[in-house]
């Protein structure tokens, strides 16, 4: 029998499998796919990495602090904040220094004083203070000059990837806007690729198996669980630890084991996205820039990181997605207008573009009407003594990867300690 067993090999599990097996634990990770990483995954060809999307990581989050914790480490650079906000057909200076704000034509007199203001005080509010109150509310209580709102929106989105401010809790939010204010973000050379190998040397000795889809995870009579793939006979461990979405994992559980709440609840947080690789930039010094009266996203990679050869540029356009989008048509019709307005010509150099039109970035919105990031659940199942929970949707620490990464070492040092209290195997 192993130790434990981790289902899924994005970067929720391959920290879980990491954190047990750098302690010595037998450790077994089954991925249905046929590679691992998951949204972190990143394709090479010939020196070009093309992230799944766009990708940033937090110097300041709880994902960065786990990385260290594991011996994890990457390169690459911090954008500059320096770009453009796009409002109707119009191109503004976007006020993300004071220096910007001072000079941007996108907000009156009034509007100015009043966002600078507001991201004046961010760093002193609480965000537990916010957990029952949405993203969208707070602003309206916050800026009173509707620009001023409207461009907070855009950084919230940027931050959160979130375009449900309705819903979504304002100590979620809070809590990204600071992270970005703070140490702010990497783009990774190499693409989110590195992090995979990094974890996964992280987790020497542990046994990581590709296109291993797991059928169902029953409780072993006299403790521990059997692993069913539907390729052989049950696995058994003495811990597992589900690395998938909160629907995934109700399903491979008993009825009933996993309260229904955690995958009814479960809002996924979606993306339309344009990947590009392009012959150079036809206007080179627009590398960034966020819709404000839309929700929309511009950003060239390559500015910060290392990600292709000399003279291509990798950049991602994005369109953050209502809990009920609309055409998929409609969206990429929308994201090529932006470029068309941003580099004009830009079809001429394309040397790659790839359309993902519902990129799903996170497994389950922060909802204020369900008490925001405190009250996300896991990492132990209740009534399952020995089973975990881990990903983007689980535990009250970041968003996105920080969630994934924080989580998977909760699970990982929860199973641990479960394993402890359970009595010595005899083989």
């Amino acid at each position: 029998m192993t130790d434990a067993i981790v289902i899924g090999g994005g970067l929720a599990g391959l920290t879980a499998a990491a954190t047990l097996a750098r302690a010595g634990r037998q450790v077994l990770l089954l991925e249905r796919g046929r590679t691992l990483g998951g949204l972190a995954s990143t394709r090479l060809d010939e020196g070009v990495a093309l992230n799944l999307g766009p990708h940033a990581l937090y110097r300041g989050g709880a994902g960065a602090a786990t990385l260290r914790a594991l011996g994890v480490t990457w390169s690459g650079g911090r954008p500059s904040g320096r770009g453009l906000a796009l409002e109707g057909q119009r191109l503004r200076l976007l006020p993300s220094t004071l220096a910007s704000l001072l000079g941007t034509g996108l907000l009156g007199l009034a509007g100015k004083w009043e966002l600078a203001r507001f991201l004046a005080r961010v760093p002193q509010l609480d965000p537990a203070a916010l957990r029952e109150t949405s993203a969208r509310a707070w602003l309206e209580r916050e800026l009173a000059d509707p620009t001023a709102r409207a461009t907070a929106q855009a950084v919230l989105r940027v931050t959160t990837y979130a375009a449900d401010l309705e819903r979504l809790s304002a100590d979620a939010a809070l809590s990204q806007l600071q992270l970005a204010q703070g140490s702010g973000v990497d783009y990774l050379d190499g693409g989110w690729v590195t992090l995979v190998e990094g974890l996964g040397r992280a987790a020497a000795g542990a046994e990581l198996r590709t296109r291993a889809p797991v059928r169902a995870v029953e409780p072993r009579s006299g403790g521990g669980f059997l692993v069913r793939t539907g390729a052989g006979p049950a696995l058994a461990a003495g811990a597992v630890v589900l690395a998938v979405p909160p629907r995934a994992a109700r399903a491979l559980l008993p009825a009933g084991a996993l309260p229904a709440a955690w995958s009814e609840d479960a809002l996924p947080v979606r993306a339309a996205c344009v990947d590009l690789v392009l012959r150079g930039l036809p206007a080179p010094r627009r590398t960034f820039a966020l819709g404000i009266d839309r929700p929309l996203y511009w950003s060239v990679h390559t500015a910060a990181a290392r990600l292709a050869p000399e003279g291509l540029e990798v950049a991602h356009a994005l369109k953050y997605l209502p809990a009920d989008p609309g055409s998929p048509d409609d969206d990429l019709q929308e994201l090529e207008a932006m470029l068309d307005r941003l580099q004009p010509g830009w079809r001429a150099r394309v040397v790659e573009r790839r359309f993902l039109p519902r990129l799903q970035v996170a497994s389950a919105l922060p909802r204020a009407d369900r008490g925001g990031l405190a009250a996300r659940p896991g990492p132990a199942i209740p009534h399952l003594p020995g089973a975990f929970v881990a990903g983007d949707w689980v535990g009250g620490q970041g968003l996105l990867a920080d969630a994934s990464l924080a989580s998977g070492r909760a699970a990982g040092e929860a199973a641990l300690a479960a394993l402890a209290r359970q009595p010595a195997r005899v083989e």
